[in-house]
């Protein structure tokens, strides 16, 4: 009654039992394992509590990767907003800082959400906790927002790829950004038909991004563009609540997302074979940490 594996099946849903993307999506989740409300609400809830530890985490402490090649930027960047010291504004930077957080933490081994993939764990916690925070939502009021957001999770994995090795980086901080665009605009009382149409800008935005981890490894500059995977779901999601139409309906951008990823070369396509990853530094750097690994460092 409550499943669906387009964007437009889902509208037809939140109108038909006049309920919001969150609640369509917990529903279809019940429907499908059998667990009660409760329940469901409660595992999404811990996932909030993970996100919110890890941006603490990463923000706080002296964090450095096992392979050495980042941490410390979301303290570093933290630092200046607490001084009052950044180009943008806080709010922006705050997210920034957070999404930073998050990667970082993943990167010395700790504990994240994959949302949708490790690769792009910070784009909605950075987005959707800075945001939260600064209107005073609820945590009830986020764990409902990241259900809207793994909705539209959902009929991405189900229409084109999450996947940075099958559909370069578009598809991870890509999907993550859509997801958190429309998790924001439902957290700011928008429509389930706004939420889409944040979502539907947020990929366009980063359409064609390739895969290019230095090293093969989620950290250069898989971080930074977590960064801008959250700045651009808030800036998306404010045009969509401006009333701002994105003319290309979300399932037919969905299906761009996904025969691009196809066209995109597959030195661009996380396999560490082009872009950043092959400029002279990024081969030093690669050499550099094999050859720590080989010596057991």
């Amino acid at each position: 009654m409550y499943q669906f594996n387009h964007g437009y099946e889902l509208l037809e849903l939140t109108k038909k039992f006049n309920l919001p993307i969150s609640q369509i999506v917990v529903l279809a989740e019940q429907e499908k394992t059998g667990e009660d409300l409760d329940t469901i609400f409660q595992k999404m809830r811990n996932n909030l509590k993970v996100m919110k530890e890890a941006i603490n985490k990463g923000l706080n402490e002296d964090l450095k990767s096992v392979s050495g090649l980042s941490g410390g930027d979301a303290k570093k960047l933290y630092e200046r907003i607490i001084i009052g010291n950044t180009l943008s504004c806080e709010t922006m930077a705050k997210a920034a800082a957070s999404a930073l957080a998050v990667t970082e933490v993943n990167a010395s081994m700790g504990k994240i959400v994959a949302a949708p993939t490790a690769g792009s764990s910070g784009v909605i916690p950075g987005a959707l906790i800075t945001v939260a925070r600064k209107f005073g939502k609820s945590d009830d009021d986020m764990t409902r927002a990241l259900f809207t957001a793994s909705g539209i999770g959902i009929i991405i994995a189900k229409n084109a790829t999450l996947s940075g090795a099958e559909g370069g980086c578009q598809a991870e901080v890509g999907s993550a950004s859509a997801m958190a665009a429309a998790a924001l605009v439902e957290l700011m009382e928008g429509t389930p038909e706004q939420c889409l149409t944040a979502a539907s800008f947020a990929i366009m935005n980063l359409l064609g991004l390739v895969c290019d981890p230095v090293a093969g490894l989620v950290e250069i500059p898989c971080e930074k563009r977590n960064a801008l995977g959250a700045l651009n779901a808030m800036i998306c999601a404010d045009f969509a609540i401006a009333g701002m139409d994105s003319v290309i309906p979300f399932d037919e951008v969905v299906e761009a997302l996904y025969k691009v990823g196809k066209a995109i070369p597959y030195a661009l396509r996380e396999t560490a074979e082009g872009g950043l990853a092959k400029t002279p530094t990024g081969i030093r750097l690669k050499k550099e940490i094999f050859e720590k690994v080989e010596r057991g460092d």
